[in-house]
Order: C-alpha cells, then sequence, then structure tokens
C-alpha cells in the first residue's frame, strides 16, 4: 500500500467503525516504532508531526518519512499536527504532507473561519486533506505532574456550523481529553453525550479525538464505537521510549544509538500495539488493499 491523504483514510475507518491511530513522531527511533507496530498489526497509521517537531527534525527529513511510508504495507497519511499559521500548512505542503491541520481554535470565531477556509482552499487544489477544530483540548502539561489547563467544550451547533463555512474534510472536537499524561489528581472524562449530538449534527465529517493518551481505554474505545474515527497520540508511547531508556543510561555509560534505542523501541511499540487493539484498527489494513495511492498532483 502507499501514501494516502486523510479523506481516503477516513471513509473507510467510518464506514467500518473503527479509528485510525495518529501518532507525533520527531526521529528515525518514532518512525521505526510506528510503522514497524502498525506494520505487524496490519493496522493503518497516521504519521504527524508538529510545527516544533518539524523544526527539530528539518524539513530534509520528510524525504525519509515518504520513502519509508511508500515502501509500506499499510495505508498511512502524513499529516501536520496544530499547523499554527496558513504559511506552516503551506510548508507541509510543500515537503509532501498528504494531509494538514489548521488549528485556530484558540482565535476568535471569524478569525478561526477565515484562515481555516484560507488553507482548505490552498491544500484542496493538490488534493491535500484538510483537518480543522472548534472547541478547544485542554493542557496537562509537559510533565506527568503538570497541570490541567480545561479545555472548551463543542457544541454540535459550532460544529455544524464551521464544517459547513470553512469546507474542512475533518474535524477536532473538545469533548472532555487533554493534551500530554494526566496528574494523579485528575480523572478525566469523554462527554460521549456531547459527541452523540456533533455526530448527529455533522453525520458526514469524520471526527477527531486530540489528547488521546493518559484516558481510560475503555473511554476511548466507547469514543470509538459512538463516532471517532481518528485518535492523536504522542504522550504514552514516548513516555513508554523515554523511560526504558532512562533505565539503560541508568546503568550503561555507552553512547551508540544501536545499543541504547532497539530496547526503547520495542518498549513503545508495545503501548503502539495495545492502542491500536483499543481503536479496534488491527486487520483493518485489509480493507483499504487495491486503494489508489495520493498523488499531489491528483486534483
Amino acid at each position: 500500500m502507499t501514501l494516502v491523504n486523510m479523506n481516503q483514510l477516513m471513509e473507510v475507518a467510518k464506514k467500518n467503525n473503527f479509528a485510525v491511530g495518529a501518532y507525533n513522531v520527531s526521529n528515525l527511533e518514532l518512525v521505526r516504532t510506528v510503522i514497524e507496530q502498525s506494520e505487524e498489526d496490519y493496522a493503518p497509521a497516521i504519521i504527524m508531526i508538529h510545527p516544533t517537531e518539524l523544526r527539530y527534525c528539518k524539513d530534509d527529513f520528510i524525504s525519509y518519512v515518504l520513502t519509508r511510508i511508500r515502501d509500506s504495507k499499510i495505508p498511512m497519511a502524513l499529516h501536520l499536527d496544530h499547523g499554527d499559521s496558513v504559511d506552516s500548512a503551506a510548508r507541509a505542503i510543500h515537503d509532501g504532507f498528504s494531509s494538514v491541520m489548521i488549528d485556530m481554535s484558540a482565535k476568535d470565531w471569524d478569525t478561526n473561519v477565515a484562515l481555516t477556509k484560507e488553507t482548505v482552499t490552498m491544500a484542496h487544489r493538490v488534493g491535500v486533506s484538510v483537518e480543522g477544530e472548534v472547541g478547544t483540548i485542554g493542557q496537562t502539561g509537559v510533565h506527568v505532574e503538570g497541570h490541567k489547563k480545561e479545555g472548551i467544550y463543542t457544541t454540535p451547533e459550532e460544529a455544524q456550523k464551521f464544517v459547513e463555512e470553512t469546507g474542512v474534510d475533518t474535524l477536532a472536537i473538545g469533548i472532555g481529553t487533554s493534551h500530554g499524561i494526566y496528574p494523579a489528581d485528575v480523572t478525566p472524562k469523554i462527554r460521549i453525550d456531547i459527541l452523540k449530538k456533533i455526530v448527529a449534527a455533522v453525520p458526514d465529517t469524520p471526527l477527531v479525538l486530540h489528547g488521546g493518551s493518559s484516558n481510560p481505554d475503555e473511554q476511548i474505545a466507547d469514543a470509538v464505537r459512538n463516532g471517532i474515527s481518528k485518535v492523536n497520540l504522542a504522550s504514552d508511547y514516548k513516555n513508554a521510549f523515554f523511560m526504558k531508556a532512562r533505565e539503560i543510561l541508568a546503568k550503561d555509560d555507552g553512547w551508540d544509538p544501536n545499543n541504547l534505542f532497539p530496547e526503547a523501541i520495542v518498549a513503545a511499540k508495545k503501548v503502539v500495539h495495545h492502542k491500536n487493539e483499543v481503536f479496534n484498527s488491527v486487520g483493518k489494513a485489509k480493507l483499504y488493499e487495491g486503494i489508489d495511492p495520493w498523488r499531489a498532483d491528483k486534483i
């Protein structure tokens, strides 16, 4: 199989009631973790890169990522996560991303709509899909004991109006999750009641759950059963990777990546596999067999 855009990926997921895991990457080891485990699971996957991650790994790194995706046996999209401007979306499109997100959800309504619509117009000219966001996702902070900042729940009315006014292909919604790992004193609660109302308001639009890490498995699985088609993840599997790396460094004064990272990759792969099971995506790559590859020159 090969590189696809989000429309190609989500059409099958939504029809068959499973979600595709979207994993943030910024280096070779994390790319290997996600792709190799998803291949083993025969599960479709989304490789995500945030603007800050792109600034770290540099544009040339994307050539490797695209080559690895196109050589894979599973369908994958390469997606810009939380694009912070129209220019950042343009940069990703120029690099070869098949999907971009423009996140102006923290801005006023008119600004969010205008910049999202501008991105949609630009991206659709070259077959790139666009994710937008209405409502906001909370934050728990970089560290496990960070303090949660509350997000804003998305209303069905906002979701419907936003989709109609912008033409986005997928929509990220706020239903109670937060980015990062939850502090010990916070019990997350995904609002399935709100999700059901949003699904009814925008039945043809695949919905995205950001902040998929550190939530109870049953809540995530319930969200998938009730209409979430894409789940974003970073903290859970990266935490497993670096916890193992710290453990190795504590007892080994070596410096070769080929000695340091293999066990860390294995630890992170276990998390990716578990998430694919929660999303009901294991084995679902078979549903994409025969799909046409995405090309930037296909409009």
